[in-house]
């Protein structure tokens, strides 16, 4: 009887070694992952390598993995002038504060939707739902943010509009769902309120769906260039993907006029170099915050899924 006890009692180890098939398996799966990892982050660093090329190297040799000659020409001129590092800052500051804003007010409209709380909940999801397969156009959004909002030549037309997405709320509501709702109800019970049970029970064990839909929201608020063409006339405050746009179009033309002789005393510009360059200044920053949210990121793809 002691026996079976300290038999019951004792912690059962038991080892099972990997056959030789799973070994050679498991090396093939490695080795596809790895295969595909590196195809995949070739082109990038193609483009990296060639952003540093000297220009009349790559038009002669074209892209090579390492360029015989090098030269930070492209950089020089993205940089030479100081309206581009101004809206370098500026697009960051726009960045920053127009994700947080946005995180905020999709997390309150979505758990406000969330769960049975909300009377007429399904005729608001409807009205939003509405707006996502149907819109007025580019004509009534431009007489909107200017002649009824007035955010015309204003910096707040950068986050404003774009503050609160729709398919993200929807998102962000899913995950709320799946949280249990005993925890709020014992909550509740408790005497807490609403306010209380958002920011103290729901968001806190919201974080991976909160990481992802922040990261889609600075990535649209880093890609941003449009508000800056229709909305903005003093050039010092436009952003940096439409300062980029406007000097690679320029530099652009500048060089077709020197290649075709219609302005032979045009200084030669890097026009192929800067073009990479451009893309490696611009996805820099997003390439930085990726690691610190990829734990997040990851758990949040579950967002929106359908419970078993």
């Amino acid at each position: 009887m002691q026996r079976q006890q300290s038999l019951l009692s004792s912690p059962v180890k038991s080892k099972i070694g990997k056959s030789t098939g799973d070994k050679i398996m498991l090396g093939v799966f490695y080795a596809f992952a790895a295969l595909f990892a590196a195809a995949c982050l070739y082109p990038f660093f193609q483009v990296l390598i060639s952003s540093f090329a000297d220009e009349t190297t790559l038009v002669r040799e074209g892209y090579k993995l390492i360029p015989s000659k090098f030269s930070l020409d492209a950089y020089k001129t993205l940089f030479k002038s100081n309206d581009i590092l101004f809206a370098y800052g500026l697009t960051i500051g726009v960045t920053v504060a127009g994700t947080a804003i946005s995180v905020l007010v999709t997390a309150l409209a979505a758990y406000a939707l969330s769960g049975k709380k909300l009377k007429y909940r399904n005729a608001i999801n409807f009205l939003y739902y509405f707006t996502m397969l149907f819109s007025g156009g580019l004509i009534p959004y431009y007489i909107l943010i200017t002649n009824y909002l007035h955010l015309k030549n204003n910096l707040l037309v950068y986050i404003l509009p774009s503050a609160f997405n729709v398919w993200n709320m929807f998102l962000l509501r899913n995950f709320f769902n799946d949280i249990p709702e005993a925890l709020v109800e014992s909550a509740k019970l408790e005497g807490a309120s609403e306010l209380t049970i958002a920011f103290r029970i729901v968001l806190p064990l919201s974080l991976p769906a909160l990481a992802t839909i922040g990261l889609f929201s600075a990535l649209s608020y880093w890609n941003e260039w449009m508000a800056s063409s229709l909305y903005m006339d003093n050039e010092k405050f436009y952003l940096l993907q439409y300062h980029i746009v406007r000097m690679v179009n320029s530099i652009s033309a500048a060089s077709n006029l020197g290649a075709s002789g219609l302005a032979p005393g045009m200084v030669s510009v890097p026009a192929n170099t800067l073009r990479l360059a451009t893309a490696i200044v611009t996805i820099g920053p997003i390439v930085l915050l990726y690691p610190f949210l990829q734990k997040y990121f990851v758990a949040g793809l579950r967002v929106g899924g359908v419970k078993g």
